[in-house]
């Protein structure tokens, strides 16, 4: 992706403040990937730019590609075509992809070795655990529009994934959607503030 096609990071770090279900909100609650893609491991948080990856099911070579490619602060989102028979990642390469700077991976599949991710420090989203691992034969295709979890893909696109889920903003209405999500967030703390003044005790 070139720096026309990257949210800025101010963008970004705007995003990041924001809930999933609160960006949802600000998108019609469209673009948020089925309640299968999930973190494997509790506190997880991504937000960067889908770096897209498409590989054929139980097959990971064009993921070891992504992480060769894509830039650091990417998410790399992968199309494993739903397949919950082998595990497209494992501890070893979520290493290599968090000393590459990968923010993290979003995975329409299976993966394992979900307390070494943990210690790593590198979020996973995904539709299962296995400890089954994958065949490396190809083939696969990078930074082309792909389908995650009902959700259409693109390069670029902002990925926020936090314990709800994970949703997909396309990089064309990025600006319009972190306004509309963090309107949706004042009016919510808002409501918050007033349940709690009605919820405290007199003193």
């Amino acid at each position: 992706m070139s720096g026309n096609d990257r949210p800025s990071a101010e963008l970004l770090a705007r995003f990041a403040r924001i809930p999933s279900a609160n960006i949802g909100d600000g998108m019609d609650r469209l673009g948020l990937m089925d309640a299968g893609i999930s973190p494997i491991w509790a506190g997880a948080t991504i937000t960067g730019p889908a770096f897209t990856c498409w590989t054929r099911s139980g097959d990971n070579l064009w993921i070891h590609n992504a992480i060769d490619e894509a830039q650091a602060g990417d998410v790399i989102v992968v199309n494993g075509n739903g397949d919950l028979t082998r595990a497209l990642i494992g501890e070893l390469i979520a290493a290599r992809a968090k000393a590459k700077g990968i923010a993290g991976f979003v995975i329409d599949g299976a993966v394992r070795d979900a307390d070494g991710m943990r210690e790593y420090g590198m979020p996973v989203f995904a539709r299962a655990l296995t400890p089954a691992g994958p065949y490396k034969h190809g083939p696969g295709r990078l930074g082309v529009p792909i389908a995650v979890g009902g959700v259409s893909v693109s390069p670029g696109d902002v990925i926020v994934a936090d314990a709800d889920g994970v949703a997909v903003i396309p990089l064309a209405s990025a600006a319009s959607v972190v306004s509309a999500a963090e309107a949706v967030q004042a009016r919510e703390d808002d409501r918050r503030r007033e349940l709690e003044r009605h919820l405290t005790p007199a003193s």
